[in-house]
């Protein structure tokens, strides 16, 4: 629970389609208790459903359509300046479909992060559950990470394994993770708000109670 002397942490989400992780974030700042308050939900991406989940929640969103730009900075500058409006203290990106440059990277540095679905560094990029199947790994998951200039790159906050069956295939792979993002990203914002997770400009520092030595996730399970 957030201390009655704590503000509740300003976020903003950066969004291009469905919206699943975003509403994950959503219903879990419209506890009570909830120690962070999303301001602002914004899409590069008109009429996506993202935004529909925005509104139902009663949140501010914007659209900045990267296609009505000549260039990637002059989108980029923009998209800064509706986030600015918010002035968050953290920025989610939750399936924002748009590679960032240098410049946006280190004007939110420190106040931007992303969930991608690997256990980074391994998989970065695309296609992460094709890949992961065809390494033939027995354990896949998530990360929430630091943006950094370099794709998936960026100081780890936290992350959840999922076991890959002997069955599976890139879709049920991927659900099992998605299911997975959905607890990690809010739980990992709720600690940042709480002060547990203290993100710097080139490093992540967690407070010692959330790490448990005894959890081993095996599979094969053991006998």
């Amino acid at each position: 629970m957030a201390s009655a002397l704590r503000e509740p942490l300003r976020v903003a989400v950066m969004v291009s389609g469905r919206g699943s992780n975003l509403q994950a974030l959503l219903n879990s700042a419209d506890a009570p208790d909830s120690p962070a308050s999303i301001g602002l939900v914004v899409s590069n991406v008109p009429n996506v459903q993202a935004l529909e989940r925005a509104k139902v929640a009663g949140i501010r969103t914007e659209v900045v359509p990267h296609r009505d730009f000549d260039s990637r900075e002059a989108f980029e500058r923009e998209m800064s300046d509706v986030l600015e409006s918010a002035s968050p203290d953290i920025i989610c990106q939750a399936g924002f479909m748009r590679i960032l440059t240098p410049w946006f990277i280190e004007r939110w540095n420190g106040r931007l992060i992303n969930i991608h679905p690997s256990l980074l560094p391994a998989f970065p990029g695309l296609k992460t559950h094709e890949r992961a199947l065809e390494a033939g790994v027995r354990v896949h998951g998530c990360t929430v990470h630091m943006v950094r200039s370099e794709v998936d790159s960026g100081p780890i906050i936290g992350q959840a394994a999922v076991p890959v069956l002997p069955n599976d295939d890139p879709d049920s792979l991927a659900e099992r993770v998605l299911q997975a993002e959905h607890r990690l990203y809010p739980t990992c914002l709720k600690l940042i708000a709480e002060g547990k997770v203290q993100i710097g400009s080139d490093s992540v520092f967690l407070a010692t109670d959330l790490c448990d030595e005894r959890q081993v996730l095996l599979n094969p399970a053991a006998v």
